[in-house]
C-alpha cells in the first residue's frame, strides 16, 4: 500500500502567507499535506504522481462575493468556479440567502436581483426547500456533496421576511414589532452559533422584486431603520463576526452609517466590507472619496475593506433587461412594467422619451452606469450591419437622437438586441494602484448571477494576470506571492476560516497553474449550459491555464477535465464555519 495518496511534484510552491515562493514537492495523505519536500520525491511512495514543473502550486482560490444560493442546491459541483481553481465559495451575499424565508419567498428577492430566471429557481425551492432556518439548511449542507467548500453569511432579506411576512417586510411605513426585533435577533444568533459569518445587507434600492405579489419593490432589507440594523451589529460585534453591505448609490453620504458602525473607538471594532470600490467612468472622484473614507475609518480603530473587482467591469445586455436602468427614473418606469407589450407601448410614448432624454443627459446625478450609449457595442441584432458599431454611430447615421435610436431597436428587437459597455475599472494604471491597497478585499465575482450580463468567474486569474503583467513589464504591482496572499490567506484570515494555505498538516486545496496561460485573454466572453437549470449562460473558458485543482486532497479538475463524482459524491468541499 502506497505511503501516499498523491504527490506533486517539482512544482513553484506558495503557501499563502506572501513568503517566498520556492521549488517545492507535496505530498497529500488522507486530505491534508502530509510532506513538503525542498527534493523531489520518491514517485513510489503515491498512488498517483502529478509533474507540477514549470507550473504554480498555490492555495485554492477564495470567492468571497457568489449568488450561488440556488445553484448549490441542485449542482453542488459549482464548476464553472472550480475549473479556474476556486475552492471555497460564499453564499447569502448582498441580504439574500435562502435558508429562512419560505419557498415563494426566497425566490421572489432572488431572481429579478440576480436576473436568474424565477421559472427556473422556484420550482426548485418548492422541490427541494425542507429547510426554514440556520440549523435545519447547515444540517442540509452537511449532508449535501458540495464540490467546494461553503462559507455563508445570513441575508437581512431573507431574515426579515421570514420574522415579518413579505408584505409587511416591505411596507415603508411598518418598524418591525419589539417580539420580531427579538425574533430576527435570535435567528441570527442561531446562524452564527451554526458557524455563519455574519449577517448581509443591502441599502441599494434599484434591486427589485419579482413574482406578481410584491412586483418592483425594493428588497426588504432596504426598508430597515438603522436602529434595527445596529441592534443586529451588536451581535456580530460581540462575536467578532462581519457584516457585508451595499450602499445606496443614490445617496453616497449613506455609506457613513456603515462606516460609523465599523469605527472601533472606545469599543470594539465591527469588521466591515462594501460592494464595491470601482473606478468609474461615470464618476472618476468616488474611488478616491472611497479610498480615503477606508483609510480613515481604519486610522479611527475600524476593521473596513472594501471589494474591488481586479478587472474591467464589462456588462452584456439584452434590450433594457440590465439592472443599470433601475438606476434613474425613466429606466426603472419601463423595468417596472412587466408585460413586454405594455412596456413598448411605453417606450414608443413622446412624453416618456421626453424623460428618458433628460435623465440621459443629467450628468451631474450619482450614477454607476455612465449613461453613454456612444460607449455601447452592438453585439447581436437581426440587422446585422449594425453588429459591431455603436448606438451613437448609428443614431448619427439616421439623424436621430441616440436615445430614441436605442429605445426603437428594443422596441423592434427586444431581447434579440445584444449589446455591451465597460462601466468602470477600465484605467489600467488606477486599477493596479486600486489592487495595492490594504483596504481592499479582491472579490465581487458575483459568480452564479447575471447569468447574460457578465461572467467573471475566473476573477483569480485575472489578478493574478494583472500581476504577472506588470511584473513582465518590469513595473510589478506587487511581488507574486502577495498577489496569491491576497487571494487566499489574506481573504481567509479576515473572515475568520480555515482555509487559504497549504502549510504541513493543512487541509489540501490546492491549484496547479501553468503562468503562461495567464498570457491569454481572459475576459473572452463563452457560451455553456448551466448544471440544473437547463439555460444557455455567460461563462469563462481559459485553456491552458489550470490543470489540476485539488479539494480536500481529492481531484476535483484533472488535467482541464472536471471530475466525474464532483457535486454528486461527498468528501470534496464542505461548511467552513467562522472561527
Amino acid at each position: 500500500m502506497a505511503q501516499y495518496d498523491l504527490i506533486v511534484q517539482s512544482g513553484r510552491y506558495f503557501d499563502g502567507s506572501a513568503a517566498p515562493s520556492s521549488i517545492r514537492s507535496l505530498a497529500i495523505k488522507d486530505g491534508r499535506v502530509a510532506l513538503i519536500s525542498a527534493e523531489p520525491l520518491d514517485e513510489h511512495l503515491a498512488e498517483r504522481v502529478i509533474d507540477a514543473r514549470g507550473k504554480w502550486i498555490t492555495p485554492g482560490f477564495l470567492d468571497t462575493h457568489t449568488h450561488y444560493d440556488a445553484e448549490l442546491i441542485v449542482a453542488p459541483g459549482l464548476s464553472e468556479s472550480v475549473r479556474h481553481g476556486v475552492t471555497t465559495v460564499l453564499v447569502g451575499s448582498c441580504s439574500l440567502s435562502m435558508v429562512c424565508s419560505q419557498a415563494e419567498d426566497a425566490s421572489d428577492i432572488f431572481t429579478r436581483v440576480e436576473t436568474v430566471p424565477r421559472e427556473k429557481v422556484l420550482p426548485i425551492l418548492q422541490t427541494r426547500k425542507t429547510w426554514s432556518g440556520p440549523r435545519q439548511w447547515r444540517e442540509f449542507i452537511d449532508q449535501h456533496p458540495l464540490g467546494p467548500n461553503l462559507i455563508s453569511f445570513l441575508g437581512h432579506s431573507d431574515l426579515r421576511v421570514a420574522v415579518m411576512g413579505l408584505h409587511r417586510a416591505t411596507d415603508r411605513q411598518v418598524v418591525p414589532s419589539a417580539a420580531e426585533q427579538q425574533r430576527m435577533e435570535a435567528v441570527l444568533e442561531e446562524a452564527l452559533d451554526c458557524g455563519f459569518l455574519g449577517l448581509s445587507t443591502m441599502c441599494l434600492k434599484w434591486d427589485k422584486i419579482d413574482g406578481d405579489r410584491e412586483w418592483s419593490k425594493s428588497l426588504p432589507s432596504t426598508y430597515a431603520r438603522w436602529r434595527e440594523i445596529r441592534r443586529l451589529n451588536r451581535l456580530l460585534r460581540q462575536r467578532g463576526r462581519v457584516h457585508q453591505g451595499a450602499p445606496n448609490a443614490a445617496n453616497p453620504l449613506q455609506i457613513t452609517q456603515y462606516l460609523g458602525e465599523a469605527i472601533g473607538l472606545l469599543r470594539k471594532p465591527l469588521k466591515t466590507t462594501l460592494i464595491s470600490l470601482l473606478d468609474l467612468k461615470g464618476n472618476r472622484s468616488l474611488a478616491l472619496l472611497a479610498r480615503v473614507s477606508a483609510w480613515l475609518t481604519n486610522r479611527l480603530g475600524g476593521d473596513f475593506r472594501w471589494q474591488l473587482l481586479p478587472t474591467p467591469f464589462a456588462i452584456y445586455a439584452d434590450g433594457m433587461d440590465i439592472v443599470l436602468f433601475e438606476e434613474f427614473g425613466a429606466g426603472e418606469m419601463a423595468l417596472d412594467v412587466k408585460d413586454q407589450l405594455e412596456r413598448n407601448k411605453l417606450l414608443q410614448d413622446e412624453q416618456y422619451r421626453r424623460t428618458f432624454r433628460k435623465y440621459y443627459a443629467d450628468k451631474l446625478s450619482p450614477r454607476v452606469w455612465q449613461r453613454d450609449f456612444g460607449d455601447a457595442v452592438i453585439l447581436g441584432c437581426p440587422d446585422t450591419s449594425l453588429v459591431g458599431r455603436n448606438f451613437a454611430d448609428v443614431a448619427r447615421e439616421r439623424g436621430l437622437h441616440v436615445v430614441d435610436l436605442f429605445l426603437d431597436m428594443v422596441v423592434q428587437h427586444g431581447r434579440q438586441l445584444r449589446w455591451f459597455t465597460v462601466i468602470g475599472n477600465h484605467r489600467r494604471d488606477k486599477l493596479r494602484e486600486m489592487v495595492r491597497s490594504p483596504n481592499t478585499l479582491i472579490t465581487f465575482s458575483d459568480a452564479g448571477a447575471h447569468i447574460r450580463n457578465m461572467a467573471f468567474y475566473n476573477l483569480p486569474l485575472r489578478f493574478l494576470k494583472l500581476v504577472k503583467d506588470s511584473h513582465d513589464e518590469g513595473q510589478p504591482v506587487m511581488s507574486l506571492e502577495q498577489a496569491v496572499h491576497r487571494l487566499t490567506g489574506e481573504q481567509a484570515d479576515w473572515l475568520g476560516i480555515d482555509a487559504g494555505y497549504i502549510r504541513l498538516g493543512d487541509r489540501a486545496d490546492l491549484v496547479l497553474l501553468d503562468p503562461e496561460g495567464l498570457r491569454q485573454n481572459l475576459e473572452q466572453e463563452n457560451w455553456d449550459e448551466m448544471q440544473g437549470f437547463g439555460i444557455p449562460r455567460m461563462v469563462c473558458r481559459n485553456p491552458g491555464c489550470v490543470s489540476h485543482v485539488l479539494i480536500n486532497g481529492r481531484l476535483a479538475v484533472d488535467d482541464e477535465r472536471i471530475a466525474t463524482e464532483l457535486g454528486h459524491a461527498r468528501g470534496y468541499g464542505q461548511f467552513l464555519a467562522a472561527r
